[in-house]
């Protein structure tokens, strides 16, 4: 035993003093030009990259000593060189020249992209390369909705309310993570949409199950967006102008001084958008003097929205005690007008949100740190958010935006005084913090070590204005702290074949709410405070594996016990996205498992097919959700959160893509899932999911027209969700309940756009909702309709 504990630890030592270094460089053309998507690799370490839209590449963990190095790509002459590698990193620039008009040949690459990686390691998961949709007047969350199994829920335009639905399971049970940090923390005034896709690497979606190393209580999947981490100095700017007078602005930059490793990044957007749309249909009436129902076709006239922010960080970046320490700022600010309530039978006028958000940040990241093989990371937020709620117009207004006048002609008034109840000018104070800490552990090639933490709370005050002063003195106090820590154990075996992650998680949780109050004790008044806490620990675990059976298809399995806190909006409720409060909601559970399988690719002459299928089945303990709608006739405009009971999901998600000689881009994926309530007596279907969606999408690339090295590209995205209902099923008659469908949705957008030689500046038109239907998501609100949109990308490389 002694001996076999000596060799290990020799073994270990050997790891540790063991010498590898990181080669990045950069591939241009001889005109310096970058080259995109080549693919650069070292055949005999198995090591590979692809060249990003600067011709960015990295190889890391590379042996000391010399190595050959392998470029190949569609737009090059196949290439070779050597390399010296003594050194922790290894800067080189390669020029290579272009390609002939000639047919290539196949061409095998050994290696994997990260893309890869993550899609073969056991978990339901897609990866979305942004680099494309970059070009394009295309939002993240427009991304996200042509992802298969995923429908992103939102009521209306830009700037809306957004809820993402990932196989059946939506909501706050979807957890969206930037860099691995909750985008809660960041406020409602930051959004998906607040992040172009230029600045992101890669956007990844895990359903049902969720890694440990993403340290929430992601019930039913999560989103994880992964900020670019540029290698190369640079500017990006870009500005769009569409239908609805909608403007958008985004800038990012990054420059890092080579010699001491000084590093600023900064990025900021802004947004604008009228939202005046039409609107029509069964839901969009004027109320007659006579009480006689007009139905008419109008524009949304109280639903504007305006967004600004920015981020700048300072730091070091490759510096001998850090691979990345930066020190950030982040602050946003938001104007949103509100239309109507969580329905659009009444529209309101003069109700309008108010939000900003002041954050200050830390990020540290160091790789065998203490010894090798060890990598350390932290990522904290602190700062302030805060919200209003403006509504104090009394009367009752039409879809023309005009006073709603009874039979003497007289303006009406609404009931409570304001268009959404009392008049209320409410403010929303949230003190936030975030801190997510993760060590990791590589022991060898085939185990791996993790264990992370994630702490977050949330401490916030309510106020209203309007109130009197002794009003104000009663207002509630709100405490909501979170820690969830997970443990991972990571194997790879026979050859790479067999990849395993087997995780457990701790949740725990205390709320407390406090509302003051006045009681009568003896006769006399005496202010008392109602509190309401809870304290709470729970525990999940799981595992997720993957098998490659022969080259071309892999078997991916993966199950967990996921556990989902409810949070700060559902227990203390807000005014502003029509919540009221429930501090009784209890956590809800679900065991979910995932089959999946991969197929390809299959290369036959210059057709390329690729197929992957997943077979999901959720079972949800007390879910939690808006509270279900049982009255054919209801006007409610605020809904509450509740334990809606047991809910069983199950389906299918099933994906084709097939590129030909690598110009066309054609992608098919559906998504076909059935969502019941469950319980001893009876089943009935989940009402306002939609069971049935299908996306289409093609590209097509042309080089070289108009301009040498210049390039057209066309886009067509098609997308199909089958008809729900809204409405709770009744257990007997179902008469009258088809009033309340979403109908068949069927919409078409197209794109194109051009890049000039230098791929500096890219100009692309877009045409959204081309023949103008009627699109919903949530309690058939609608959508836009037929939309143009003309947007102006510009990049400065090498600054």
């Amino acid at each position: 035993m002694v001996r076999i504990l000596t060799c290990f630890f020799c073994f270990i030592s050997l790891l540790a003093y063991s010498q590898n270094g990181t080669i990045s460089g950069s591939l241009t053309l001889k005109n310096g030009m970058p080259v995109l998507n080549a693919h650069v690799y070292i055949k005999q370490l198995n090591k590979f990259s692809v060249t990003n839209e600067n011709g960015s590449f990295e190889l890391k963990n590379i042996p000391y000593g010399t190595h050959k190095i392998e470029v190949t790509s569609i737009e090059i002459l196949d290439t070779a060189f050597t390399v010296e590698v003594y050194n922790k990193q290894k800067a080189i620039t390669l020029t290579v020249n272009p390609s002939e008009d000639v047919e290539l040949t196949e061409v095998l690459v050994l290696g994997k992209s990260k893309e890869k990686i993550i899609e073969t390691q056991g978990f339901a998961v897609d990866v979305i390369k942004t680099k494309e949709a970059s070009l394009r007047n295309v939002q993240t969350n427009e991304l996200l909705n042509q992802t298969v199994g995923v429908r992103i829920r939102q009521n209306g335009g830009l700037g809306s309310d957004v809820n993402y639905n990932i196989n059946g399971m939506s909501g706050n049970a979807i957890r969206i993570f930037i860099d691995g940090i909750p985008i809660s923390t960041y406020g409602s005034s930051f959004d998906l949409n607040s992040i172009p896709p230029s600045m992101i690497e890669r956007i990844e979606v895990y359903k049902g199950v969720v890694p440990g190393h993403l340290s929430d209580d992601s019930l039913g999947g999560a989103i994880n967006v992964v900020l670019k981490k540029d290698a190369k100095n640079n500017l990006n700017v870009s500005a769009s102008y569409g239908s609805f007078n909608t403007s958008q602005l985004y800038f990012n930059g990054f420059y890092r001084f080579k010699e001491s490793g000084f590093t600023v990044k900064a990025s900021g957007f802004f947004n604008y958008s009228d939202n005046d749309y039409e609107v029509w249909g069964s839901n969009v009436y004027n109320i007659l003097p006579n009480g006689r129902l007009d139905y008419v076709r109008a524009k949304r006239f109280n639903d504007a929205y305006r967004t600004l922010g920015g981020v700048i960080e300072a730091g070091f970046t490759d510096v001998k005690w850090a691979d990345n320490f930066f020190i950030g700022f982040t602050g946003t600010d938001s104007y949103k007008e509100i239309q109507h309530g969580a329905f659009m039978t009444i529209p309101y006028k003069g109700r309008f949100a108010e939000s900003d958000a002041s954050l200050v940040s830390l990020t540290y990241s160091k790789k065998d740190i203490l010894t090798k093989g060890l990598e350390f990371n932290l990522q904290g937020l602190y700062g302030e958010r805060n919200r209003v709620i403006n509504d104090t117009v009394k009367w009752n207004y039409n879809w023309y935006g005009e006073k709603s006048l009874d039979l003497n002609g007289q303006p009406i008034l609404r009931p409570q005084g304001a268009q959404q109840g009392a008049p209320t000018i409410a403010n929303i104070n949230r003190k936030v913090a975030s801190v997510r800490t993760g060590l990791a552990y590589t022991l060898n090639p085939n185990h791996k070590f993790l264990l992370n933490h994630l702490f977050t709370v949330v401490d916030r005050k309510d106020d209203d204005e309007i109130r009197s002063v002794l009003e104000r003195m009663f207002m509630g106090t709100r405490y909501l702290r979170k820690n969830i820590t997970s443990l991972s154990y990571e194997l790879t075996a026979f050859n790479s074949k067999l990849k395993t992650s087997v995780f457990g998680k701790n949740y725990h949780q205390y709320i407390e709410r406090i509302n003051p109050t006045v009681e009568t004790i003896d006769g006399e008044q005496v202010r008392v405070e109602d509190v309401v806490n809870n304290n709470s620990s729970i525990q999940g675990y799981g595992i997720a594996s993957s098998y490659q059976v022969w080259q071309k298809m892999a078997i991916l399995a993966s199950a967990e016990k996921a556990v989902r806190l409810p949070n700060e909006n559902e227990v203390f409720g807000d005014a502003g996205d029509n919540i009221v409060e429930n501090p009784n909601i209890k956590p809800e559970t679900s065991n979910n498992i995932n089959l999946g399988f991969k197929f390809g690719t299959f290369t036959f002459k210059k057709h390329d097919f690729m197929l992957s299928t997943n077979l999901f089945f959720r079972n949800i303990k007390d879910r939690i959700g808006t509270q279900v709608q049982t009255s054919l006739n209801s006007n409610l405009q605020v809904l509450p959160f509740e334990n809606q009971g047991d809910v069983i999901s199950k389906g299918i998600d099933a994906e084709l893509n097939y590129t030909f000689n690598n110009n066309l881009n054609i992608a098919l994926n559906a998504s076909k899932l059935d969502i019941t309530y469950k319980n001893q007596f009876n089943e009935r279907k989940v009402p306002n999911e939609p069971t049935f969606t299908v996306n289409a999408s093609a590209q097509y690339f042309i080089r070289h027209i108009i301009q040498k090295d210049a390039q057209l590209n066309f886009f067509y995205n098609f997308m199909f969700v089958d008809t729900f209902n809204y409405l709770l099923e009744p257990y007997g008659n179902n008469a009258g309940t088809d009033f309340f469908d979403v109908p068949q949705q069927f919409i078409h957008d197209a794109g194109l756009s051009y890049a000039f030689p230098s791929r500096k500046l890219v100009v692309s038109f877009d045409v959204k909702n081309i023949f103008n239907k009627r699109a919903f998501d949530n309690f058939a609100v609608q959508k836009p309709g037929r939309a143009f949109y003309l947007k102006l990308n510009y990049t400065i490389n090498n600054l």
